[in-house]
């Protein structure tokens, strides 16, 4: 089969819940990778037959299929290389409160032993760490940069560049923007706008609990209140993109 939707990110927005319910219809596909393959972003050299080989074949009797990696939004390359490979593909985006999704990132690496430095510290170097990483990655394609994908805490929440570039490659029709505090405040009436995306039969689940929830002490006020100031223009520049209905109040 050949996927006819990928979820493209954000990392620590809800990604993989959002994947993981979505496959829970019956008339979809899991990609045999689990979440998925990665293929766009860190697997490209294995090239298409490769990705491929991790879809089920035509004769199962599913509907359609995909695959998730957070990685994809925010990859120099990999929006451009799903456009190439898979042209009709439809796109889902989760989308988390910056604040939040930055402070659970930078405590999701440090419990994975990726980062040794207290988040202030971790954001004061976060320019150095990236400095000249999306360049390399463009002038060699094979280049993996670990900063670029564990350390990029502030860049990340950056939305609105990223959703930009997907826009100009993708139709608007085709990139579906959901927000991840709805998604699991209500899971089965955001799922229903998935469902109507995707052009299947709409379906209520049922035991559907956040999957890789992480579970941390609340981030020191004066950090949270200077990151709320750093996103307000991205987050305006957020919602002034088609399909985009939703805003963040206050929070962290």
């Amino acid at each position: 089969m050949t996927p006819s939707f990928l979820v493209v990110g954000t990392k620590r927005g809800g990604s993989t819940s959002a994947y993981h319910w979505i496959t829970r219809h019956p008339a979809i596909a899991p990609c045999r990778a689990l979440k998925g393959t990665h293929y766009f972003d860190v697997n490209y050299r294995r090239g298409a037959g490769w990705f491929r080989s991790k879809f089920e074949p035509v004769s199962a009797g599913f509907q359609i299929t995909g695959e998730a990696s957070p990685y994809y939004m925010f990859h120099p390359l990999a929006p451009s290389r799903i456009a190439q490979a898979l042209p009709d593909v439809k796109l889902i985006v989760v989308l988390r409160e910056p604040v939040a999704r930055l402070w659970s990132h930078h405590q999701y690496e440090m419990a994975r032993g990726h980062e040794h430095l207290p988040l202030a510290q971790a954001l004061e170097a976060e320019p150095s760490r990236l400095r000249g990483e999306v360049e390399r990655m463009l002038a060699d394609p094979a280049y993996e940069s670990f900063s670029h994908r564990h350390h990029s805490y502030l860049s990340r929440g950056h939305y609105a560049e990223q959703l930009e570039r997907l826009l100009e490659l993708f139709t608007v029709q085709r990139v579906l923007v959901l927000q991840s505090e709805r998604l699991f405040a209500a899971p089965n009436a955001e799922l229903a706008k998935v469902w109507d995306f995707l052009d299947v039969p709409r379906v209520e689940l049922t035991g559907l609990a956040p999957m890789k929830a992480g579970h941390y002490s609340a981030m020191p006020e004066a950090e949270a209140r200077a990151l709320r100031e750093h996103y307000e223009v991205h987050n305006r520049r957020l919602y002034s993109l088609p399909g985009i209905d939703f805003t963040w109040g206050v929070s962290v």
